[in-house]
């Protein structure tokens, strides 16, 4: 029996990698012994933080290192992967690695002076220095809010004041944008940069960048969602003069507090869905059909699952194979159970979701392989 185990991370407590290895190790324990198994590993990513890891791992790529700046313009060594597939030559960039929240202590978050500058110093890096034909750029885990104007300063627009002065493109200045000058030539960024995402939000509005993801990167407040969302519909309207083209309301232009429209209007970039680009790099459609029964998971599995993130991808591959696919994860939505339940054969807790949560994730391994263990025999 072959066995394709693709989790996802399982956010704060494992990898995919590790998820993958307890879940393998779990099913063999609770299978009966004479039952011959052939464990697939195939983690996966949606396009969040840890999507290069993923791609660079399983494709043997490179690491490459450069200087960039992080959300506060402190310098930071920060990584990209590099990989191969025939002729073409792809670099996997986190975002996450240079503009993420884990760059910031929760003490010095700014959110109105945090950039993606630091982004569009390594999308520059893979293009111009490391011979990518093109770039992948996992749309995710931000600190930012800044509508992708760090990445477009990085890339060497100017951003004006109504007096012509330079505005530093952070999203506190945003409101003051007059206009933009475009560097003299951006013919060596078409067609050769792809944004994963693994949200599809526009980019203002109640389910826009600010309002619903603001508040996790230390928006306290109306009062500084609102100085924010005026900031970028400003940004919004300054781009649609320049390119005579409108993004705002683009699928992902909300992703990673505006990065995702910054991505569009600036580079010209196509969004994907980061799922898609991922599995697609993997081959992961071909394991699928090889393999009899599919498993996946992720952290926490409720209703936003089936909007983009990697285990409903998963599950929609299993079904178009007519294969079984269970999902686990650290904790299930009791209210999203049923519908879940419509994409995966079996959806299972860790602990039967009776363990806390900081604990957990703090015996996430032990948990996780127990947890496989149990479905396994009752699977078998």
């Amino acid at each position: 029996m072959r066995i394709l185990v693709a989790p996802d991370k399982f956010k704060g407590s494992l990898s995919a990698q590790e998820a993958a290895a307890a879940i393998a190790e779990g099913w063999r324990a609770g299978s009966p012994p004479n039952l011959d198994l052939e464990f697939c590993r195939r983690p996966v990513a949606d396009g969040g933080e840890g999507t290069a890891r993923i791609v660079c791992e399983a494709l043997g790529g490179s690491w490459v290192s450069c200087t960039v700046r992080d959300p506060l313009g402190r310098p930071v060594s920060a990584k990209y992967a590099l990989v191969s597939q025939g002729s073409m030559r792809s670099a996997i960039l986190d975002m996450s690695e240079a503009s993420g929240l884990w760059r910031v202590a929760p003490d010095e978050r700014r959110v109105e002076r945090q950039s993606t500058y630091g982004t569009g110093e390594m999308l520059t890096h893979a293009l111009r220095c490391s011979g990518a034909d093109r770039v992948v750029i996992g749309v995710g885990g931000s600190a930012t809010n800044d509508g992708g104007t760090g990445v477009a300063a990085a890339l060497g627009f100017r951003f004006l004041d109504g007096s012509g002065l330079e505005l530093e493109p952070v999203p506190a200045n945003l409101p003051r944008l007059d206009r933009l000058v475009p560097p003299g030539d951006l013919s060596w960024l078409s067609g050769r940069v792809v944004a994963a995402v693994d949200v599809f939000n526009p980019l203002l509005g109640e389910r826009g960048a600010t309002r619903v993801y603001g508040p996790q990167k230390g928006l306290a407040g109306e009062t500084e969602i609102r100085a924010l969302e005026v900031g970028l519909n400003r940004l919004a309207d300054v781009v649609a003069a320049w390119r005579e083209e409108d993004f705002r309301d683009r699928p992902g232009a909300g992703a990673a507090g505006g990065l995702g429209f910054g991505l569009m209007a600036f580079c010209g970039a196509e969004v994907h869905r980061g799922f898609d680009e991922v599995a697609g790099l993997l081959r992961l459609a071909e394991a699928v059909a090889k393999s009899d029964l599919i498993i996946t998971g992720e952290g926490s599995l409720d209703a936003q699952t089936l909007e983009g993130k990697a285990p409903a991808g998963v599950a929609a591959l299993a079904r178009r194979f007519g294969k079984a696919c269970i999902a686990f994860a650290g904790r299930v939505d009791p209210g999203a159970r049923p519908l879940l339940l419509e994409h995966f054969d079996e959806v299972a807790a860790l602990a039967g979701g009776s363990v806390p949560t900081a604990e957990a994730m703090r015996r996430a391994p032990e948990l996780l392989r127990a947890c496989a263990a149990e479905v396994a025999a009752r699977w078998a």
